[in-house]
């Protein structure tokens, strides 16, 4: 969201404390020229002028989702590109609610000011006065930010709350694009926690936050293609805009659910390949691009868990593949192992992860790459309950337990209870006070210097699976203690080691670091 710039500060005037424009101040208009005011404060000592303007893409989305209404019911006023309304309001009340106004309405360095307290000592009594008789002060404003045509209905409620009133919109008529515009305006105008105290309490707001739905996709081998129900680009954009207001306006348990299903299910944007064509221009508002490091910190924690679940199956396809005088035997028969069994399990495996569409064979032609999937918008718990299908094979009845789903069950529950970990989603709180400790991405070389980010990354954090982890009953509950700085190591981790075998010499070295306590 954008709005109209302010007047230049006078020489004498220091701009650095300006607040963003926003607003100018204005002279009492001519009677002729006064927009429909509307009462938030009968007494009002103020008037904020308001234009909204509004692009013709947002008003083509506003009518085509219209419902379809009964020719008797009343219908509401088409949406405008652009909307010009003045608010009463209380100038102590502004003030004191609004950090914005504060800085903007009561420094005599900024003109708007100067100008609200000359109108103001002209008058006798502000609340007694002719609206035309006040001060106005103009506040313009795009659709830029929020892509919602009707932002004058939650400017207004906004002021309401401000004011200690409650919103015009109640019931069915809060939609979560309403309740998203409205965070962005208390953002804009600084007054987030009085909005935030009104939407989550108990008394407030009436709005029962969206679930997220997935819808299935048909199996056409397309890039598009999942394991599963996949999140549709509408379901995503409902489910950013409860990040984004969960975020701006102090909702912490909202914020850490929201941003574990993002986490979990993906996003378009996120597309190893590029947006499709088109998308590019549709996904501008501002939650489609979180802020604060909330959209890069989102996208490598899914990176992470892709890479450590994905690491499994490299770990066993290298293990049943490897040939050579130091290579291990994978069959479990004892003194009459085989190295047809492992052929065979390797053959099996191979076939089972590329039926699944796990695992993707290309080779060195261009097209190849074509049969390739995004990942984009893998759901995770898709991914692992399709790993846990993996049946027992044996080549012959002598030979149990050789293949991979022994192995890989233990290591699927080892997972399964990482994710339940709450370091996983992203704390508000944590980064909001320390966000370094809490990220899992690594700082930019601007902020540790060239040499020290080159050092981190050179740092190898192996991680091994043992069987001591794989049978520890702290992972049987949800949030164990440690979980979650265990859970951030693993999948942050540079390599991983799935054999589950007792700690040797050669792996004494590497797990400390990976210790619960």
């Amino acid at each position: 969201m954008e709005s109209s710039s302010a007047p230049a500060p006078a020489a004498s005037e220091d701009p650095s404390p300006s607040p963003s424009p926003s607003s100018g101040a204005k002279a009492q208009p001519a009677e002729d020229a006064l927009p429909e005011v509307i009462p938030i404060v009968a007494t009002g000592d103020l008037i904020l002028d308001a234009t909204f303007e509004t692009s013709k893409r947002t008003l083509r989305s506003a009518r085509r989702s219209l419902p379809r209404m009964p020719a008797s019911a009343p219908v509401d006023p088409p949406a405008r590109a652009c909307t010009r309304l003045a608010f009463r309001v209380s100038l102590a009340v502004l003030r004191r609610q609004s950090a914005y106004f504060d800085r903007l309405l009561g420094d005599a360095r900024f003109r708007e000011g100067r100008a609200v307290g000359e109108a103001l000592g002209r008058l006798a009594d502000p609340s007694a006065a002719a609206a035309a008789d006040l001060p106005w002060v103009a506040v313009q404003d795009d659709d830029e930010a929020t892509l919602y045509a009707r932002r004058e209905v939650a400017f207004a409620d906004l002021l309401r709350v401000l004011h200690g009133a409650g919103v015009s919109t109640q019931g069915a008529a809060v939609t979560m694009q309403y309740v998203t515009t409205l965070a962005v305006l208390a953002d804009r105008f600084d007054c987030a926690a009085a909005v935030g105290r009104y939407v989550g309490g108990a008394a407030g707001l009436k709005f029962k936050w969206p679930v997220t739905n997935k819808r299935p996709l048909g199996g056409g081998g397309g890039r598009d293609e999942a394991l599963g129900p996949v999140m549709s680009k509408s379901t995503e954009n409902i489910l950013r805009q409860k990040i984004l207001v969960s975020w701006l306006l102090n909702q912490p348990g909202k914020f850490q659910d929201a941003t574990r299903e993002l986490i979990m299910n993906g996003s378009c944007r996120w597309s190893s390949f590029g947006e499709e064509e088109g998308d590019a221009d549709a996904a501008t508002a501002t939650w489609w691009y979180l802020q604060d490091g909330l959209e890069e910190e989102l996208q490598y924690r899914r990176h992470c868990i892709l890479n450590t679940i994905g690491s499994v199956q490299r770990h066993f396809l290298a293990l049943y593949a490897s040939r050579g005088p130091e290579a291990q035997r994978q069959c479990k028969l004892g003194y009459d192992s085989s190295a047809a069994c492992d052929s065979y399990q390797l053959g099996e495996m191979v076939k089972f992860l590329a039926h699944k569409r796990l695992l993707f064979l290309a080779d060195f032609s261009p097209s190849s790459l074509d049969g390739l999937p995004d990942a984009a918008l893998l759901p995770v718990d898709a991914l692992l309950a399709a790993l846990r299908q993996c049946p027992a094979y044996q080549v012959d009845k002598n030979h149990a337990n050789c293949g991979l789903r022994t192995r890989l069950l233990p290591i699927l529950d080892f997972v399964q209870a990482l994710l339940s970990a709450h370091s996983v989603p992203l704390s508000r709180a944590a980064w909001k006070t320390n966000r370094q400790a809490a990220a899992w991405m690594p700082p930019p070389e601007e902020e540790v210097g060239k040499d020290r980010r080159a050092a981190a990354e050179d740092d190898p954090r192996p991680f091994c699976f043992t069987r001591s982890m794989a049978g520890d009953q702290r992972l049987r509950f949800e949030n164990a203690m440690g979980a979650d700085k265990f859970a951030r190591e693993v999948f942050t981790a540079t390599s991983w080691d799935w054999t589950a075998e007792d700690q040797g010499p050669d792996r004494v070295s590497t797990t400390p670091r990976f210790s619960w306590r």
